[in-house]
């Protein structure tokens, strides 16, 4: 079998993306509960979107993975099983095309701690 002109083309792109380790930059984040009790309608804002769960066991962790398409903060708000106290923060500026790790950490007294490990992607 012979190779096309198209043919080779295209394996040399896929070559190249595969070389230079192309990738989208996401943000892998953890909302970890540590609050003591379970939670109720967690809800993360990011810029231009946002993700959450209804309930979240204590000591529980929820996962989740986005791309960042503008700046701005990052804000939490959940419901407190106790008195359903509602409990809001606002943790650091996101900027579009960071990628890396956040970590949003609930802890008793409404306190949330965000540990972000972002950089800029390319």
């Amino acid at each position: 079998m012979r190779a096309t002109g198209k043919g080779l083309a295209a394996l040399a792109a896929c070559a190249a993306l595969a070389v230079c380790g192309c990738h989208s930059n996401r943000i892998d984040a953890t909302v970890e509960n540590r609050t003591g009790h379970a939670i109720s309608l967690l809800e993360v804002d990011y810029p231009s979107a946002s993700f959450g769960s209804d309930a979240l066991a204590a000591d529980a962790k929820f996962p989740y993975r986005f791309k960042v398409r503008d700046s701005g903060p990052v804000k939490v708000q959940y419901t407190e099983a106790p008195g359903n106290l509602v409990r809001q923060a606002t943790g650091p500026t996101l900027h579009e095309g960071q990628q890396g790790l956040l970590e949003i950490v609930l802890l008793p007294g409404g306190k949330v701690e965000f540990n972000p490990q972002l950089t800029q992607g390319h």
